[in-house]
């Protein structure tokens, strides 16, 4: 592929709904730009972009993957970002290299939570972006209704550029806007003039107006125009588009169909026109060896550095770190330096990638996306740079996971195996988290929601072959005391010789400090116990919080308090006491009015108006206490609440179903709380049978 100078450089994500539309429309972008001879279908797994294992089984994408066009001269890099929410974490990867963004909608379909999401993604980011309507060859799809939606939800900035024209129920057309002119199709990428259908003509005064709306509100000469009724020019137009469409101001819609390979062309000449190259953007990091700000805006001109976006491992192709050339020039012999590793990284080779094709580059200017394949030291979220100049960019923020599950290897003697899989595949996908969670004895996995852990599961099994099993994981409880108990215990054995003999008498009751695990106090007086004893008494209580006697929790806040007890000169031992101190502790602690803390989250669930009393109703099922209700920008309400976490387990999938996908959460650890009777029984009883096994 030949070598491209940044203002030729196009980096464009794809966005919107799972099942839109996105990797059909980069085969038919792949296939008009001379790329592909042919056109990969979903349906039958061999489309460029979704080439894992996983995404053909499953028919979506799951990964976001690059694939570069040549179009007009230009370089234009494709990002085919997963559109389901459980791989957010792979479009927010995306999001942060593109420098414009398209939202595909379909045109059947319609404006669905997906589209939303992707639209405040861009906003996030700030990222110039048109919408793309797709399936415009399919029955029932309705370009005139997507436009009202659109400028319904954000305004008289939403543009249509096109309309189609339609006739016995076939995609056979298009009118633009611009130019108030008809076409009609001939062939792939041609096309000829023709009259605008009568019937069109209703639509198109809609169309027209709301374009020559969103190009009046570009300037207030503009305005003034459009309100004494003059006409724009197509070049007025058009030179006001790009100026504003760079800026968010306009956000231009397009349509077309990537099955039939109809207004594809129209599409790329919109990203080469009206998109901005890299250089239009500006890209700040820090000097980490002068300590100022190095203001890199994609500048070929200054010293190198890119920044790691993405990182692909996979036991078929190995290791690539993709990125995103920030200033400078990058060449295949170069010998970059990752400040955030302190380490230098030696290039054998660069590359481009296309799906999971790389091909070899000799050099990447700035703002241009490739990859470099098998850097020892290099993780997601690294900048590369120079000794001499030493630059830091900030890391990309990636979705938190909440969802967890516990995991057990089904095979005894796989877990290293599996350890070092899932570390593998934590370099690959940032929301994916392995905890081993020593306090309840299990290992947990956290993703972004059930079919995140599915995949992974299934990742496991046919990328590294070994198999794991996903159950309900245990809810770390506390115990703790309700009363005050005074207990006499006396350990004595006689066994030949030396015999053993402790006695403390002691008392057990709440410290008020549910942190602590246990005060330890002795007011002992007159020798009765040898003050050499009292720290095996303190031992035997040490060791006995750590497993409490009610379900095999952890104890906090138990006062202990050793105030008699007695002696033998000749029997007497550390080891007597500790254990009379440890039966004493197990027998007060039982009568002193056990209870079981459970763990209390603050949750706050983020969702439309319109959920509002369904997330509460469904909120206070879960034992849940809402403490309050912000509004925020969008029509959306913040609920927060306290929720035990025994109650959270499946939230997400819950919250997805209630609110069609448009509720988010979150949540952080907040107290312990006594847990109702019922909860503390079923537990205890749970414990004791899993006791028995």
């Amino acid at each position: 592929m030949n070598i491209y100078t940044t203002d030729k450089i196009r980096n464009v994500v794809l966005l919107g709904h799972g099942g839109c539309g996105k990797t059909s429309l980069v085969e038919a972008m792949a296939y008009v730009s001379g790329l592909t001879t042919r056109i990969g279908k979903v349906t039958d797994g061999n489309t460029i972009s979704d080439y894992d294992k996983e995404e053909i089984k499953r028919k979506f994408s799951i990964t976001t993957s690059v694939v570069p066009l040549i179009w007009q001269d230009c370089k234009i890099n494709l990002l085919d970002a997963p559109g389901y929410f459980d791989f957010v974490g792979e479009a927010e990867e995306a999001v942060s290299a593109a420098d414009a963004a398209i939202i595909v909608v379909s045109g059947k379909a319609g404006v669905e939570v997906g589209t939303q999401k992707a639209w405040d993604l861009c906003e996030k980011y700030k990222l110039p972006r048109m919408f793309f309507v797709s399936e415009m060859d399919v029955d029932h799809a309705s370009f005139r209704q997507v436009v009202q939606d659109l400028t319904d939800l954000y305004g008289k900035k939403i543009a249509p550029f096109y309309q189609p024209i339609r006739e016995n129920e076939k995609f056979v057309g298009y009118i633009n806007v611009c130019k108030m002119a008809g076409r009609r199709f001939t062939d792939i990428g041609k096309r000829e003039e023709c009259e605008i259908p009568e019937y069109s003509k209703e639509n198109l005064a809609i169309c027209r107006e709301a374009l020559l709306d969103a190009v009046a509100e570009t300037s207030d000469e503009f305005m003034e125009r459009y309100f004494n009724g003059e006409e724009f020019t197509f070049s007025e137009i058009r030179a006001a588009m790009k100026f504003n469409v760079c800026d968010g101001t306009v956000i231009p819609v397009s349509m077309g169909s990537s099955t039939e390979l109809r207004n594809i062309h129209n599409l790329m000449n919109d990203i080469v026109e009206l998109f901005p190259s890299p250089d239009k953007k500006s890209c700040n990091g820090i000097n980490m060896k002068t300590n100022e700000i190095f203001e890199a805006n994609y500048d070929f001109s200054k010293t190198k550095s890119a920044y790691v976006f993405k990182t692909i491992v996979d036991p078929f192709i190995g290791k690539y770190s993709l990125i995103k050339v920030s200033s400078g020039v990058i060449k295949s012999d170069d010998t970059l330096y990752n400040q955030d590793k302190d380490a230098e990284e030696k290039l054998n080779k660069l590359y481009i990638m296309q799906g999971n094709k790389p091909i070899e580059t000799t050099e990447l200017h700035a703002g241009d996306i490739g990859a470099i394949g098998k850097l020892a030291n290099t993780k997601t979220g690294d900048t590369l740079s120079t000794k001499a100049a030493p630059i830091v960019f900030g890391r990309t923020e990636i979705s938190k996971p909440y969802t967890y599950m516990r995991y057990k290897a089904k095979n005894k003697g796989d877990e290293d195996k599996i350890s070092q899989a899932l570390a593998k595949m934590m370099e690959e996908d940032l929301t994916l988290k392995n905890v081993n969670d020593s306090e309840n004895r299990q290992t947990l996995l956290y993703g972004m929601g059930d079919q995140h852990l599915d995949v992974v599961v299934s990742k496991l099994e046919e990328k590294f072959k070994v198999s794991v099993e996903l159950s309900k994981p245990k809810v770390a409880f506390r115990e703790t005391l309700k009363k005050k108990a005074d207990v006499d215990s006396k350990y004595k054995k006689q066994s030949g010789g030396h015999g053993q003999y402790g006695h403390v008498k002691m008392t057990f009751e709440p410290s008020g400090d549910l942190e602590t695990p246990y005060v330890f106090e002795q007011i002992v007086v007159g020798g009765a116990v040898p003050k050499n004893y009292f720290p095996a008494v303190e031992k035997g209580i040490q060791e006995s919080v750590v497993k409490g006697p009610l379900a095999g929790y952890p104890v906090v806040g138990v006062k202990a308090v050793l105030y008699d007890g007695s002696y033998h000169p000749v029997d007497s031992s550390e080891m007597a006491f500790k254990t009379a101190a440890s039966q004493a502790f197990k027998k007060g602690f039982m009568e002193a009015g056990p209870v079981l803390l459970e763990p209390i989250v603050t949750m706050t669930v983020t969702v439309p108006d319109k959920y509002t009393g369904d997330v509460m109703g469904d909120l206070n099922k879960r034992r849940g206490r809402v403490l309050g209700m912000n509004p925020i920008a969008g029509g959306k309400q913040e609920v927060v609440a306290d929720v035990p976490m025994t109650e959270i387990f499946g939230y997400s999938t819950d919250l997805r179903s209630m609110t069609g996908g448009s509720g988010e959460f979150s949540y952080e650890f907040a107290r312990y709380e006594q847990a109702p009777a019922d909860v503390q029984a079923k537990e205890v009883e749970a414990r004791a049978s899993e006791t028995a096994e």
